[in-house]
């Protein structure tokens, strides 16, 4: 899942961001509104998050020019402000939810995986496939009732599979969904974690579930 973390403030932005890494997110940080504008126009995200008051300019145009160019991304705002008037602004302005500052990295993961999972439609915080359960907020792989330990990367990139299930994927959208505009690793690095996930959650079972697309991608779907 990619992520753009707005914030002008270095610290919390720079820890926020390096804690959501160590999650398995591709995350791109931006210092102020402008540089969040411009991301946002040039790349897909799964989820934005914005600070309200930022330099050149505020979280809430950002989000306007968002939705007034039918981006329907989910959007958490975050402010240092707690009146009504604030919340029902950036709520009216078309944000999904936020979410005051200082706040707790485990409430923000707790918002984050409900954003995703609400704009996905899943109801609850697992994601199946025949026998393979991936629980999100426990971050834990089961296979046939058989534990499954994944790196972090290895479970954003089944994530993101799971989340797409019966859809081919290119390597471009994985790698777009997984890393970030910093990551400088090899072209065939998709090929490499998907290797890694076959050894995993497929090659012990009978039954596949991760499809190679010839010239295409990949798929994740239950054979018939």
């Amino acid at each position: 899942m990619r992520i753009l973390f707005a914030e002008d403030e270095p610290e919390l932005r720079q820890v926020s961001v390096k804690r959501l890494k160590a999650e398995g997110f591709g995350v791109d940080g931006c210092k102020d509104g402008q540089e969040a504008l411009d991301y946002a126009e040039s790349t897909d995200y799964d989820l934005i998050i914005l600070d309200i008051m930022m330099p050149k300019r505020d979280g809430l145009s950002v989000l306007r020019e968002l939705r007034r160019q039918g981006k329907a991304v989910p959007v958490l705002l975050l402010t240092a402000k707690d009146a009504v008037e604030d919340r029902v602004a950036g709520l009216d302005a078309g944000a999904d939810d936020y979410l005051t500052k200082p706040y707790d990295f485990s409430e923000l993961m707790a918002r984050i995986r409900a954003l995703l999972r609400r704009n996905s439609g899943e109801k609850t915080d697992c994601l199946t496939a025949g026998d393979l359960k991936v629980c999100l907020s426990s971050r834990t792989v089961t296979r046939g009732g058989r534990e499954i330990s994944l790196s972090a990367k290895e479970f954003a990139l089944l994530e993101s599979l799971l989340r797409n299930k019966g859809r081919v994927l290119s390597r471009a959208q994985l790698e777009n969904q997984v890393w970030d505009y910093d990551f400088e690793g090899g072209s065939n690095v998709i090929d490499v974690y998907i290797r890694y996930l076959r050894r995993k959650i497929d090659d012990p079972f009978e039954k596949k579930l991760i499809h190679t697309v010839r010239g295409a991608g990949y798929v994740l779907k239950e054979e018939a």
